[in-house]
């Protein structure tokens, strides 16, 4: 086989927690067989159709969406197109694989996930499940007997899947996060920071987070001290319109943005880091070693952030707050880390050690040894 037959789907999307490990797994394989064919498969209005062409990749959507939770008239109307969408993807997905024809599907998780990993298997064609969370999602858990190898970046999914075919790689990255420390004076100058304070990063990821949001707006007299931290609060596109207005955005020390393309720089300015429980934003805390903040989302099924945030809090390498508690405390506990050295220290050394730079290569060097490549 030479490198211009080996052909790579990947699918996964929703959010940057399922589009940027998918990245990182595609840009591992590139790296070793530069002659590689790829093709994503995620869903139609999702991030990652915007995002994963501007990585350079090809990328079809399928008509899928989600199983709402909840009784409201909306919830109750998507789903009732629920069944109708699953049955137009799940044909898609079978058509889009046929006429690829991959040698290998890797699935990072989310709503096109399910039908083209299903179709795949069905055909015979190796799947490699990338979990990213410690709980993992139903429909990882119901591709896992006929998956071929399950990537995981936590203890004790044996529970979930079976043992024989999990290999701990951790969850990949994006690399340029990996040394950010040399940025530093480029993040200063980057956000327009005040150089002699210290830098609070609160993000509520690609999607923002309304309780981050709140907990901002609820610590304008904190933030407008004399001497108060610099903020860079990435409030979400969705957010931005309602927020932007708000006196706590107009303070000279917030620095307010709908998005941070430079993911990277804002992580090399923070002292400390504010965020939800996601799988990926863990992940790249402990790459970075930085004392980090908590907040787990009460939305996400099986409750998964806050069994991502317990494994870091239990052993000291992380604080959580609970979300109905965030507007009355964060802002106050992440002063209280600024301002405490040796808490400071004591969370970024029990926080870096759990980081794995390297797991996009070694999910990529799994996925390419049940090819024989």
């Amino acid at each position: 086989m030479t490198g211009s037959e080996l052909r790579i789907m990947v699918t996964g999307g929703g959010t940057g927690g399922h589009i940027f490990p998918a990245l990182a797994v595609a840009d591992a394989i590139k790296a070793m067989h530069p002659d590689a064919t790829f093709l994503f498969v995620g869903a139609e209005g999702k991030m990652e159709m915007e995002r994963v062409p501007q990585a350079g990749y090809n990328i079809v959507g399928l008509p899928v969406a989600g199983f709402q939770r909840g009784f409201s008239w909306s919830s109750i109307r998507r789903n009732m197109s629920f069944p109708i969408k699953l049955l137009r993807s799940s044909r898609k997905a079978r058509r889009i694989v046929e006429e690829f024809k991959p040698n290998l599907v890797i699935g990072t998780g989310g709503y096109a996930s399910g039908p083209v990993m299903q179709a795949a298997q069905k055909m015979g064609i190796p799947t490699v499940i990338q979990e990213q969370n410690s709980y993992p999602g139903l429909t990882n858990r119901l591709l896992a007997k006929r998956a071929s190898k399950i990537c995981v970046a936590y203890e004790g999914l044996e529970e979930w899947f079976p043992a024989e075919k999990i290999i701990h790689t951790g969850n990949p990255v994006r690399q340029d996060i990996v040394n950010v420390g040399a940025k530093r004076p480029e993040a200063i100058q980057h956000f327009d920071l005040d150089a002699n304070r210290r830098t609070i990063y609160v993000t509520g990821g690609s999607l923002g987070a309304r309780t981050l949001n709140d907990a901002m707006i609820a610590a304008k007299d904190q933030l407008a001290q004399p001497g108060a931290p610099n903020v860079i609060w990435q409030c979400g596109r969705f957010y931005h319109e309602m927020v932007k207005e708000n006196e706590v955005a107009q303070l000279p020390n917030v620095h307010l943005l709908p998005f941070v393309d430079r993911a990277d720089l804002a992580y090399a300015a923070a002292d400390v880091v504010v965020a939800r429980a996601g799988a990926l934003t863990i992940s790249e805390l402990c790459i970075l070693g930085v004392p980090a903040i908590l907040v787990p989302s009460p939305n996400v099924s099986e409750d998964h952030q806050t069994k991502n945030a317990l494994a870091l809090s239990q052993i000291g390498a992380a604080r959580i707050i609970r979300d109905v508690d965030a507007s009355e405390k964060l802002i106050s506990e992440a002063m209280l880390i600024l301002n405490n050295d040796g808490l400071a220290f004591s969370l970024g050394e029990n926080i870096r050690p759990l980081g794995k730079p390297n797991a996009a290569k070694a999910i990529a060097e799994t996925a390419l040894d049940l090819i024989g490549r």
